[in-house]
């Protein structure tokens, strides 16, 4: 199983801000967290990475799991669509 690990800050909460993670084999780092929400029991993240990659990084609390799912951009598109989501 291909389980994403998030390195995060946490403050008050867990997993408050993420700062990195490894994906399918791959370490990035967070650039910039361009949005952030939450939704019952989840943490959601809209991350830009270093090399220009977006992802949506969602951690569930019940759960104490992170998912990530690559949001490709065409260009001029600012909404984006999901390509591939991982565990």
């Amino acid at each position: 199983m291909n389980n994403p690990i998030v390195k995060c800050y946490s403050g008050h909460t867990y997993a408050e801000e993420p700062r990195s993670f490894r994906w399918q084999g791959v370490e990035y780092e967070v650039a910039e967290i361009e949005r952030a929400w939450q939704e019952p029991g989840e943490r959601h993240f809209l991350v830009r990475t270093g090399d220009n990659k977006s992802f949506q990084l969602c951690y569930n609390n019940v759960k104490e799991i992170w998912t990530v799912t690559e949001v490709v951009r065409r260009q001029g598109d600012a909404q984006g669509y999901f390509k591939d989501t991982g565990k």
